[in-house]
């Protein structure tokens, strides 16, 4: 069972990443259809993941796992936290078997909240391969806005890919709320 609930959502809980994790993080962030979209390009063994796992507690980064009904889907992150310019990244990824159930929307939409309800944060930002269509429709339900392409900026699967930025701001995100 992965670890203790974190935010709680009506498809979806995010629960805090164990050592007992590190198995199913591995195996998906090695598989070609996880990677591929969020570029990862370094193979990751059982020592490099657990070299990732023991090194977040160190920073302001929140890492969490995606899961529906008991079973770990996914996980999400919000990274490079600037409390001093009220920013975050986000980042997420969902095992192939469970695409298409919105799992992805849920846990951005509990992540987000939690970074301007808990964090103070003023901006929510998000990059995204050209192709990744998917990942993007998931940032637009979200309320994300497109803030710009940088052309070529990637390097994936043999081809300079473009990689789009969206952003999300507080206001924005409360007023969606409202």
């Amino acid at each position: 069972m992965p670890g203790s609930v974190f935010l709680d959502g009506e498809d979806v809980t995010l629960r805090t990443i164990e050592e007992e994790d590190l198995d199913f993080l591995q195996r998906h962030i090695n598989d070609p259809a996880v990677r591929t979209p969020i570029g990862a390009t370094t193979p990751v063994n059982a020592t490099d993941e657990r070299e990732w796992f023991e090194s977040m507690s160190e920073g302001d980064d929140v890492s969490l796992l995606i899961c529906a009904d008991g079973d770990t889907v996914g996980t999400i992150s919000l990274m490079d936290i600037n409390a001093d310019h009220g920013f975050g990244e986000l980042g997420y990824w969902i095992a192939p078997d469970a695409w298409g159930e919105g799992y992805a929307t849920t846990a951005t939409r509990l992540l987000v909240g939690h970074a301007f309800d808990q964090r103070r944060l003023h901006k929510v930002s998000a990059k995204v391969f050209d192709y990744n269509t998917g990942s993007q429709r998931v940032l637009e339900k979200v309320g994300f806005t497109g803030e710009g392409v940088d052309r070529e900026e990637a390097f994936v699967d043999g081809e300079y890919v473009d990689v789009h930025r969206y952003g999300l701001l507080e206001d924005e995100w409360r007023e969606l709320q409202a």
